[in-house]
């Protein structure tokens, strides 16, 4: 398997580890928070997402991504929401960029599905050969 992992100490948010595993997930990033004397939060992200807003404003919903001042690309605010609660919170853009990049040279854009096994995937969604369906 292969996987990367962004824990260091210009990680993009204090607390945060982000983490990307190749193949069994290519298109997913996970940021897990440590909240003082809470439990541990993970979301998960599309990596498209986390790369798009790195520069321009990216997500819908519950994940959005944009750069706080587009012009200088310093930072970046990701807002992260869930019923009627929401996190707001800025990054460094040039340590997740970096990250990121290295992700696409694992497993470039437009490859994340080369390696599914298209016939094994969707046998549980057709009925078997015989089979009556009612």
């Amino acid at each position: 398997m292969w996987g990367c992992t962004l824990r260091t100490r210009t990680s993009p948010t204090p607390g945060a580890g982000w983490s990307w595993a190749a193949p069994d997930s290519p298109f997913v990033v996970c940021v897990e928070f440590a909240v003082e004397g809470g439990p541990r939060v993970r979301w998960r992200i599309g990596r498209d997402v986390l790369k798009q807003g790195l520069y321009s404003t990216s997500g819908l919903g519950d994940v959005r991504m944009w750069p706080s001042n587009p012009q200088e690309r310093a930072t970046a605010w990701l807002q992260l929401a869930s019923g009627d609660m929401a996190a707001l919170f800025e990054l460094p853009v040039s340590p997740p960029a970096e990250w990121l990049e290295y992700t696409y040279e694992l497993v470039p854009a437009g490859s994340e599905l080369a390696g599914v096994d298209w016939d094994a995937a969707t046998a549980d969604l057709l009925p078997a050969h015989g089979t009556r369906s009612d």
